[in-house]
């Protein structure tokens, strides 16, 4: 009897092991990271919801694929889902880089808003590629780091200001600024050389640099909030059967929102946190503000010309929200 239990229950094991669906969805983050642990929720809940069927393996840290390479593996049936930075793919397609334009969604509001406007052009176009957009989440927005108090964009005149991207380098031509290419891991020591002076980024990098060693002003400029969107191959998801996919959807769905939450509840944390350790935390004045919302227009009127009649109807309906 009992060798008969054992041998039915492997059975039983075995043809519950050849009835579930196992995907690989890889992140370029840490496990710790506030993304990564929003996206393991997600896949618990799936596997919850969908009674063990689909079992999705996160492979966090880059361990699988490296940050460039994630959407190309969704994209060629190498891995079934995968995370990316959408700023980071603008080279293919301007509508990828719409949430990385400066000063043109300056709140989780406003980041709200130009991700409804510009959902539906955005799945249009992965849809051509055969993938499908899960849910985003936005990181902590962007803000203006500085060794010396800044009133104004003329301030910032002959700054050594790090830039790590074209939109950066374009902020610091326009604010007259000396750019100067420095990536997040050298930020301490080029601070401690005098190689860099000041910088646009989250409150997340400037916590994790101990930027408030070297710098003691943050002005809350909430200058973009970058997304990073978890797609899926559509190939794999028709593969699912109907209760399956649902419980995928309503899985996403859940995700969107509590990642969004608790975006915005760590950028307060991580700006507490460089005010406990010295720094000085501002809102931009006046003219500071007029500054940088000049030079958000012009940007905007950039991108809109690589973007053409599609990016300006999304932007035109971002607008009008």
């Amino acid at each position: 009897m009992f060798r008969f239990t054992v041998v039915a229950a492997a059975l039983l094991a075995t043809a519950s092991a050849q009835g579930q669906t196992k995907w690989d969805l890889p992140t370029a983050y840490p496990a710790t990271n506030f993304h990564t642990e929003n996206i393991q929720t997600f896949a618990n809940e799936v596997e919850k919801a969908s009674g063990g069927k689909l079992k999705i393996q996160v492979h966090a840290g880059a361990s699988l694929f490296k940050a460039p390479e994630i959407k190309r593996a969704v994209q060629g049936g190498q891995a079934q889902a995968g995370e990316i930075l959408l700023v980071n793919f603008e080279n293919e397609n301007a509508l990828y880089g719409l949430d990385g334009v400066p000063f043109l969604a300056t709140s989780y509001g406003d980041a709200a808003k130009l991700w409804k406007a510009s959902r539906n052009a955005m799945e249009a176009e992965l849809a051509k590629q055969g993938m499908v957009v899960l849910f985003t989440v936005p990181w902590p927005p962007q803000g203006l780091y500085s060794k010396k108090p800044i009133a104004s964009g003329a301030d910032m005149k002959g700054v050594k200001f790090r830039s790590y991207s074209p939109a950066t380098a374009k902020i610091a031509e326009l604010l007259g600024a000396q750019p100067v290419t420095i990536q997040a891991a050298e930020v301490p020591q080029a601070l401690a050389t005098g190689a860099m002076e000041s910088m646009i980024s989250s409150g997340a990098t400037g916590y994790d640099s101990k930027i408030f060693e070297h710098v003691k002003n943050f002005y809350d400029t909430q200058a973009w909030l970058p997304k990073n969107a978890i797609l899926a191959s559509k190939k794999s998801i028709d593969a699912l059967d109907p209760a399956t996919r649902s419980a995928l959807t309503a899985a996403a769905q859940t995700a969107e929102p509590r990642g969004w939450k608790v975006s915005e509840e760590k950028a307060g944390w991580y700006l507490d946190q460089l005010k406990a350790n010295g720094m000085n935390i501002a809102k931009p004045s006046a003219q500071l503000t007029a500054d940088l919302k000049k030079i958000g227009e012009q940007m905007v009127g950039d991108w809109l010309k690589k973007s053409g009649p599609e990016g300006k109807a999304v932007v035109d309906a971002y607008k009008k929200m």
